[in-house]
């Protein structure tokens, strides 16, 4: 049992996420289910530089908006299956990341978060000015093909709604398991050390610049993942994929869910898209609405759901033994 316990968050995130569908079996819910999915990867992917590496980049957004588009350019403009787009975006997504990164990370603090989001800009003029490949403002209008994902002997269509939901499942669980693992890594505990104290690590040997670097590449890809998952589900790649706003979606699920915990963005973007929905089907203040409730969440926990919780139990387990001495 003991050994169990450490897993038992995996094991109950993918037995609700396979079971989910056979609960809530209308396509509302589905859909909703979907983006949660999507956004919890976003989210996930900027916590591994600020939760675990004590950057904060606000230019997120510029490796959404890249994946987006080049999910949707290749998958209209050559004969690539959906593995290979998928390869391609994170090649061109670590590409760009490298540029990036190596700028970026010759400042720290505020200089780095402002430098990230100029960088960020890039994406978005390249996106709205190459109106040839792009479509422009207008974006990527007319849809994207889904072909079948061939494994084996099988065909997989994932045009049904319910097949897409499984492949997305399947493609952010695969990605959580690998953050989880990076982050568990012994690369995972330089990252730390570097976050609590930059000076001290340096100190003793460790290449800050490389470490930044690296980790900013991997943050960049699976968040170019989650752009390319966000162009299939809604068949189209817009510029509001790639604009300065988008970078702060990812900055409040990590501030709702907590960013000391892996699942906390995940529990953050539950919470953010919830909201979004519920509040945008009954009422038009729904920006305004959910700015007020955001900053009581924030007041409230300010460590995060998951954080306080977490510490919460940790003070009562700590009480229950002291008591049963």
């Amino acid at each position: 049992m003991k050994r169990i316990m450490p897993y038992w968050p995996w094991i109950a995130l993918i037995g609700f996420l396979l079971l989910a569908p056979l609960v809530f079996r209308s396509p509302y819910y589905i859909n909703n289910m979907v983006e949660i999915l999507i956004y919890a990867l976003f989210g996930v992917s900027l916590n591994l530089l600020i939760g675990y590496t004590g950057l904060l980049s606000l230019g997120q957004n510029a490796f959404f908006g890249l994946g987006s588009y080049a999910m949707g350019v290749l998958l209209r403009e050559t004969s690539f299956g959906i593995p290979t787009t998928m390869l391609s975006l994170l090649f061109l997504s670590a590409v760009y990341a490298a540029f990036m990164g190596y700028f970026c990370t010759r400042l720290t603090r505020f200089y780095f978060a402002f430098l990230t989001l100029a960088f960020s800009q890039i994406i978005y003029i390249i996106i709205i000015k190459w109106v040839s490949v792009t479509g422009g403002h207008q974006g990527l209008t007319g849809g994207i093909p889904k072909p079948p994902i061939h494994l084996f002997l099988w065909a997989i269509d994932i045009s049904p709604r319910l097949n897409f939901y499984y492949f997305t499942v399947v493609v952010v669980i695969g990605s959580f398991i690998l953050c989880k693992l990076i982050v568990n890594s012994p690369f995972g505990w330089v990252l730390r050390s570097i976050r609590e104290n930059a000076v001290r690590a340096q100190f003793v040997g460790i290449n800050i610049r490389r470490y930044q670097v690296a980790i900013f590449i991997i943050s960049g890809m699976f968040a170019a993942l989650a752009g390319g998952l966000t162009a299939l589900n809604i068949s189209g790649s817009y510029p509001e994929h790639a604009e300065w706003i988008r970078g702060a979606d990812p900055i409040f699920m990590i501030l709702i869910g907590g960013m000391k915990n892996f699942f906390g963005p995940v529990i953050g973007a539950g919470v953010l898209v919830f909201l979004n929905t519920v509040l945008t089907s009954h009422t038009r203040y729904s920006s305004f609405l959910l700015g007020i409730i955001l900053i009581l969440l924030v007041t409230v926990a300010r460590m995060g759901i998951v954080d306080l919780f977490t510490l919460k139990m940790g003070i009562w387990r700590k009480t229950k033994n002291v008591r049963g001495v």
